[in-house]
């Protein structure tokens, strides 16, 4: 799976990562049932102020997990490792706060079920389930079994293996996703980093949830599942291809209104980029260093040598600035430009042309 050549820029990379989890975080969440909308949720995330519900908890958990799976991707699954995931995408959301990071009792009745009470799926026995999730391990390191598997069928089971012992109380399904995800970059297929799985598989939630049945009712046969499952992945990385061209047509549209602005970072030409489709949108510090992956002061000095040039106005907002693109911003750039015949663009020749959602700061 090769990623496109405009989301592996040294530029542009971090950007499609902070894209990605943001994305995967939320959607992944509303298949859980958190229902604040994707613009509430970005905007959380982007500034980093506290969750004001379950539901936005749900999503900072999600997107702190992901976080955390980058950084064990070369690590070995053990239950104990499996247990920190879970008590990280659980925190704060359960019912019975204690049951973060631990299995289900035997007297804790969980079972699959629809609203008008008819059973799916009831799991395996609770007592069962210290040995089933060291078999899981053994599977997802490789340890078994004593044949090839391929690296995406190993990832594509390990989501259904977690999903069909239901080993916790609740968090099971963000866990199995977690997990495939933790699989998937192990087996070094980075373009993971780059693309959500559950934004597909909220599009049409039933079909994900027949995966499951299909499987479930036919003696465990996986073919049901993984036939999903891949058909799934094949979208997501189509919806990364295909979001790539429409930004890249947007911000093609829009740079030669940045011509001739000199020094400008490719962070800068972002942001301003976007605030010429977005007239009035405010900017914080803080969430710009979110979007870009950049240092407190690396953001600060973006936004404050964007004001130095009137290319944005500021004003307090409590102990912080907020910054916003002045009415004339389209004019201001116009007068900036390189007059007719003036020579070679002197802007960053890094700009991100393929500008993700995670850049924008409304």
């Amino acid at each position: 799976m090769d990623l496109p050549k405009a989301v592996t820029a040294s530029s542009n990379r971090d950007q499609y990562i902070v894209s990605a989890l943001v994305q995967e975080s939320i959607t992944s969440s509303q298949l859980e049932g958190a229902v604040t909308t994707r613009e509430v949720a970005k905007e959380m995330l982007r500034t980093g102020r506290p969750p004001r519900d379950t539901s936005e908890r749900m999503i900072l958990n999600n997107y702190s997990t992901m976080q955390r799976i980058r950084s064990i991707r070369q690590s070995a699954l053990s239950p104990d490792l499996v247990m920190e995931l879970h008590a990280l995408v659980t925190e704060g959301t359960l019912d019975k706060p204690d049951a973060a990071g631990r299995f289900r009792r035997a007297d804790e009745n969980v079972r699959v079920e629809d609203i008008e009470g008819t059973i799916f799926h009831e799991p395996p026995p609770a007592d069962e389930l210290p040995q089933r999730i060291e078999a899981m391990c053994a599977f997802a390191n490789g340890t078994t079994p004593d044949f090839f598997v391929h690296p995406v069928i190993r990832a594509i089971t390990l989501h259904f293996w977690l999903a069909y012992d239901h080993p916790f109380v609740d968090g099971n399904g963000r866990t199995a996703r977690a997990l495939f995800y933790w699989s998937m970059l192990r087996a070094d297929y980075t373009l993971f980093e780059f693309i959500s799985i559950s934004q597909i598989l909220l599009r049409a939630p039933k079909r994900y949830a027949r995966a499951f049945l299909y499987t479930e009712t036919d003696q465990n046969d996986l073919t049901y599942f993984i036939l999903h499952q891949t058909e799934v992945i094949e979208q997501a990385v189509q919806a990364l291809h295909e979001y790539v061209k429409r930004k890249t047509t947007e911000l093609r549209e829009a740079e030669h209104r940045l011509r001739g602005l000199q020094g400008l970072n490719h962070r800068q030409q972002a942001l301003l980029a976007h605030a010429l489709h977005q007239p009035g949108a405010r900017y914080l510090i803080g969430s710009h260093q979110r979007s870009h992956g950049v240092t407190f002061q690396t953001a600060r000095n973006d936004l404050f040598d964007l004001r130095e040039r009137g290319l944005l106005v500021s004003k307090k907002e409590g102990r912080s600035n907020a910054f916003y693109a002045p009415g004339d911003l389209g004019d201001k750039l116009t007068r900036l430009a390189a007059p007719p015949g003036g020579g070679e663009s002197a802007t960053d020749a890094t700009m991100p042309l393929n500008l993700p959602f995670s850049t924008r700061h409304d």
